[in-house]
C-alpha cells in the first residue's frame, strides 16, 4: 500500500482516511470493531476522530467515538499499526486555550488508552485565544511526548497563516496538515483560498464530506430521493444543473469503468496531486470494502479532464 508523507511531519498515511463520526452513532461498539478490522486489514492506517464524536446522536455528550476507538486498540494489539488523528475545540465548545486543550488532551489519550496522539488538531478556530498561545501549548505537548504532529481543520486561510507564521518565528511545531471540506461539487473555497497555502507550506490535505453527503454516490437524484434520509437534506442544495451535470458526468465514467459513481468520485480526490488523504466513512464492512477498492480506480486524463470540466467552477 502507497504511503503518503504528511506534509514536512514523520508521518506516512495510505491514501484513504477512516472517519471515525459513525462510532458511537450510526456504528455500534462490535460494528465499528469489524470496521476498523477491514480497515486495518486491507492497509489502510489513518483513523480520523474527534473529542466531540458523536455529541450529537441522543444520549451522547461527545467521546464515544474516542472511546470505541481506544476499546479498539487495546483489543487488537495493532496501535503501531495504525495514524490516530483527533481533535480539539469542536462541538459545543469552540476552544483552544492552553488551559482548555491541556485538560482535553488528557481525556482524549485515556479515552483512546494511548500514550500518545498522532496528529492533534485545531477542529475550530478560538478568535479569542492568539494563535501564539495555542500554538505554544501543542509545543508542550510534542516536547512532552503526548503529541506526535498538529493540524487544523475549520480555520480561515488568514488564521492558518498566521499560526504557520507564528510557528516559524517562534520555533513552535508547525500545523502540518489541513482538514477542509472538499469534493467534485464542493471546490470553490479550498482551490481558491487553501490550496495556494497548502501548495505553498507543503501541509497534508486530510479532506472531509468525499462525496458531499452522499449526493456523489448518485443516490440522490431528485428531492423525492432526498427526502427519504436525513442525510439527504443536505442533498438538496446539490441540486441545481451544475449538479446534475456532475452527476451525469460521473455517470458516463463510471460506465466507462465498469464500476460506480462513489468510486470514481473518491478516486477524483485520491489522484488530485494536492489532497493526501480524503476522509470516507461507512456503517457495514461490504460498504467500506468498496470504498477502499476506489483507491485501485486509476482515472486516466480524459476522464480527470471530463470531470473537471463538469465541475467547473
Amino acid at each position: 500500500m502507497e504511503k503518503r508523507q504528511l506534509g514536512k511531519s514523520e508521518l506516512r498515511v495510505a491514501p484513504l482516511a477512516f472517519g471515525g463520526n459513525v462510532f458511537g452513532w450510526t456504528a455500534d461498539e462490535a460494528t465499528s470493531f469489524s470496521l476498523l478490522d477491514t480497515f486495518v486489514a486491507a492497509g489502510f492506517n489513518l483513523i480520523d476522530t474527534a473529542d466531540s464524536y458523536s455529541h450529537w446522536a441522543p444520549g451522547n455528550s461527545g467521546g464515544e467515538s474516542e472511546t470505541i476507538i481506544g476499546k479498539w486498540l487495546k483489543q487488537s494489539g495493532k496501535r503501531d499499526q495504525v495514524v490516530i488523528a483527533t481533535k480539539v475545540g469542536g462541538g459545543k465548545v469552540r476552544d483552544l486555550s492552553p488551559a482548555y486543550i491541556e485538560k482535553t488532551v488528557e481525556e482524549s489519550l485515556r479515552r483512546l488508552q494511548t500514550d500518545y496522539i498522532d496528529l492533534y488538531q485545531s477542529h475550530y478556530d478560538d478568535l479569542k485565544t492568539p494563535v501564539e498561545e495555542t500554538l505554544a501549548t501543542y509545543d508542550k505537548l510534542v516536547k512532552a511526548g503526548k503529541v506526535r504532529v498538529i493540524g487544523a481543520s475549520n480555520m480561515s486561510p488568514e488564521r492558518l497563516l498566521q499560526s504557520l507564521e507564528a510557528s516559524e518565528t517562534n520555533g513552535f511545531p508547525r500545523y502540518e496538515s489541513l482538514q477542509p471540506e472538499y469534493n467534485l461539487y464542493d471546490r470553490q473555497k479550498f482551490e481558491r483560498e487553501y490550496l495556494p497555502i497548502t501548495q505553498q507550506y507543503n501541509l497534508g490535505v486530510i479532506s472531509y464530506y468525499s462525496l458531499a453527503s452522499g449526493f456523489l454516490s448518485g443516490k440522490y437524484r431528485s428531492k423525492e430521493d432526498a427526502a427519504k434520509s436525513p442525510r439527504g437534506e443536505k442533498a438538496v442544495g446539490y441540486l441545481d444543473e451544475r449538479g446534475q451535470n456532475i452527476l451525469e458526468t460521473l455517470d458516463e465514467v463510471a460506465a466507462d469503468y465498469k464500476t460506480t459513481p462513489t468510486s470514481v468520485a473518491i478516486a477524483w480526490l485520491v489522484q488530485h496531486p494536492g489532497i493526501t488523504a480524503p476522509i470516507v466513512s461507512a456503517t457495514g464492512t461490504k460498504q467500506l470494502e468498496d470504498l477502499l477498492k476506489a483507491t485501485q480506480l486509476q482515472l486516466d486524463a480524459g476522464a480527470i479532464e471530463k470531470l473537471n470540466i463538469a465541475s467547473d467552477l
